[in-house]
């Protein structure tokens, strides 16, 4: 499928500008665990998932990681060309979750035809709100939620996210996600083994009873 096909507001770009964009842009495939962006101090430029998963977090002082979205079949992310947003006052890195192929346009063109055409800065803006959306999100999460509830609601969004029950993920990548020790993570799952909601062994996880993780994570 042609990289137009991808952009939402293609259609509504200037043949020039369409034409900036299609002499720029580098398409690129990586492995899984490669590093695509790491920090304010990184401009990649803006990345396009062709196919595949990328994921976006944040990193503490002492080293503690906590996702603060995901990147999925066309999915845009901005975070990675932070240089042209000023705004942007904390450092982002960009990880690929699976093997995935991408586009990535340059982020002094893209800053170019933004300032030149509407559609395209209304277009960020709207991915800015949405991305902002998720990080309030995760922040009510970690403010209010207790870790069963978010580790519940974690195993469900996964299963969602694969189509299987059987997930194929540890304990200590389980608390990256979360922005939590390992030990918290085995402790909360060993607690939805004995109730039957989930059974595990050595890097695989089965939700075995949905509807009380379900519960857990409604309640």
């Amino acid at each position: 499928m042609e990289f137009s096909s991808y952009l939402p507001i293609w259609d509504k770009l200037t043949h020039a500008q369409q034409e900036m964009i299609l002499g720029s842009v580098i398409c690129r495939t990586v492995k899984k665990g490669a590093l695509l962006h790491n920090g304010r101090t990184d401009c990649t430029g803006l990345l396009l998932v062709r196919s595949g998963q990328l994921r976006a977090f944040i990193l503490s002082s002492e080293g503690r990681e906590v996702t603060i979205y995901r990147l999925f079949d066309r999915d845009i992310c901005l975070f990675s060309a932070s240089c042209i947003l000023h705004s942007i006052q904390f450092d982002v890195t960009i990880t690929a979750e699976k093997d995935t192929d991408l586009w990535i346009i340059p982020a002094d063109v893209y800053k170019q035809i933004m300032e030149q055409s509407a559609p395209l800065a209304n277009h960020t803006n709207e991915i800015m709100a949405s991305r902002f959306s998720e990080v309030m999100w995760l922040i009510e999460q970690v403010m209010w939620k207790s870790m069963d509830k978010r580790v519940a609601t974690f195993l469900l969004e996964e299963a969602a996210i694969e189509d299987t029950d059987c997930l194929h993920i540890t304990h200590e990548s389980i608390a990256h996600h979360l922005g939590t020790h390992r030990e918290v993570v085995t402790r909360m799952l060993r607690y939805f083994q004995r109730e039957d909601m989930i059974r595990q062994t050595r890097g695989v996880i089965w939700i075995t009873h949905r509807a009380k993780l379900e519960a857990l994570n409604d309640g």
